[in-house]
């Protein structure tokens, strides 16, 4: 957002991460008088913590500021919003035109304008919400570059070079755009309607010199929804990045990697990818169809590639998504303990293979057929925006307690207390404090309940998480220092 107004007009970085007391930062800004409006990314769960009562609070304190909001949480629960009466407008995905174009309009005085402004939810003057049209997505080569050196003023950009599993200093990055996929329990697929833009491999490593030259970075994070969409472009960053001794890691799927032959693999490996995080999301192919997983993914093709990866040294994340509805009690217990013995015989063909356990968590992708099925079976999402910081609705964002009627208690139990165990006996990589001494206790531990299969009240494998302070990737990310 800072790059598609800068040079047009002025503007603060406020990072909620960063600061201390991010509250007293805004105020101090909004006090001066010389901001007129108020600008937040919202994602569901812990943004929201801040987001709701700092936003909230704004309007009681400056009712003249204007309150923005964008982030997925904002565009797929963009009624609520708007029907809190402290946020205003709306940006419905990419925000590169929609933002400066709604400035634009609000400081001429322009309201007629607001309908034809694409990306933007808003209130009219009668109180209807109105929907404007979705903007394709922009080539994003063309778009501004984004402005480090203005964010190097605010916050010095050394500090978000964390350390991690993957290097010293690593850089967390945003290549592309959307997602050509349409899977029903996706956040993003309401936003981009299974569309997909990239920067050019070229456009990427153009950034990637720039960080290895002034900050000498060794690992990148891209947060890509789909990083791995385009083969042609992953092969032609890899080709360049490859003499620059930086790790990467991204988010990709399966079936769209496994056409990738396996000296391609290797020469992504030889420039660095370490891991990629993937949806595997369940091994059964009945469930894989319900969640419109779309493409050619099978359970077969989920344990054939974890073998490839492990063969081209690659190491699979794989995310499992368990506790989907089903007509009978007793079908939904079955599915997930079916996916349990599922994930087991996935570490038994690669041990290096990380698993990242959901529990499923509907998102409103109204239309679709599984959507209509949580409906039917009582689900209903909050009606009033302040109830989505309760603790039970924060749990449901991280997909660690998913509030859906037909999981029962346990269930819920059976899936928690079968990742205690098998976090123990299989401890993430990506918290690099678990080696060692501890990494043997924790697997000597929990081997006799893994083995066994009992996995009822592992407290003894809790103590040695709490102790160490382990991390859970799914809902912390990774270890970083």
């Amino acid at each position: 957002m800072g790059a598609s107004i800068h040079g047009k007009f002025e503007y603060v970085f406020v990072d909620g991460n960063l600061e201390k007391n991010p509250w007293v930062t805004i105020e101090c800004y909004l006090k001066t008088g010389e901001y007129k409006y108020f600008g937040s990314t919202v994602m569901p769960g812990p943004q929201l913590r801040q987001a709701i009562p700092f936003t909230k609070k704004i309007k009681e304190l400056f009712p003249e500021t204007i309150t923005v909001w964008g982030g997925y949480f904002a565009s797929n629960q963009y009624n609520v919003c708007l029907q809190s009466g402290y946020v205003d407008y709306i940006i419905n995905g990419p925000g590169d035109n929609t933002f400066p174009e709604l400035l634009k309009a609000l400081e001429s005085n322009n309201l007629e304008q607001l309908p034809s402004i694409k990306n933007l939810i808003f209130k009219n003057e009668d109180g209807q919400i109105i929907k404007n049209c979705v903007e394709a997505l922009l080539d994003q080569d063309t778009l501004p570059k984004f402005p480090y050196e203005y964010l190097n003023t605010f916050y010095p950009v050394r500090n978000y070079l964390a350390k991690t599993f993957m290097g010293n200093k690593t850089l967390s990055y945003h290549s592309s755009m959307g997602c050509p996929f349409s899977c029903s329990f996706c956040a993003v697929v309401p936003i981009y309607n299974a569309k997909w833009k990239g920067m050019s491999a070229n456009r990427i490593y153009e950034d990637v010199k720039y960080f290895k030259s002034n900050y000498n970075i060794d690992a990148i994070e891209f947060h890509d929804n789909n990083f791995f969409t385009s083969k042609k472009r992953v092969l032609e960053f890899s080709e360049l990045i490859i003499n620059d001794n930086i790790s990467y890691w991204g988010e990709g799927r399966i079936d769209t990697i496994n056409m990738y032959s396996d000296e391609e693999l290797k020469l992504m490996r030889k420039a660095g990818c370490k891991m990629i995080f993937l949806g595997a999301e369940t091994g059964n192919d009945a469930v894989l169809k319900q969640m419109n997983k779309g493409g050619t993914q099978t359970g077969q093709m989920i344990k054939d590639f974890v073998l490839r990866m492990k063969n081209a040294d690659i190491v699979p994340e794989l995310s499992f998504v368990l506790g989907m509805p089903a007509p009978t009690e007793k079908e939904v217990y079955d599915q997930i303990l079916w996916d349990i013995n599922f994930i087991k015989e996935i570490k038994t063909i690669n041990p290096n293979a990380e698993i990242i356990i959901y529990l499923f968590s509907p998102v409103p992708t109204e239309g679709s057929e599984l959507y209509q099925q949580i409906l039917e079976a009582g689900f209903h999402f909050p009606e009033q925006l302040e109830d989505w910081i309760s603790p039970s609705w924060e749990n449901f964002d991280l997909r660690k307690n998913p509030l859906t009627p037909w999981l029962k208690p346990y269930m819920i139990d059976t899936i928690k207390n079968f990742e205690t165990v098998l976090n123990g006996y299989y401890p993430t990589a990506s918290d690099f404090r678990i080696k060692g001494y501890k990494k043997t206790i924790l697997k000597t531990i929990s081997s006799v309940r893994y083995k066994t299969g009992f996995y009822h009240f592992p407290y003894e494998i809790k103590a040695l998480h709490k102790l160490w302070k382990y991390r859970q990737p799914e809902i912390e990310g990774f270890y970083s220092e």
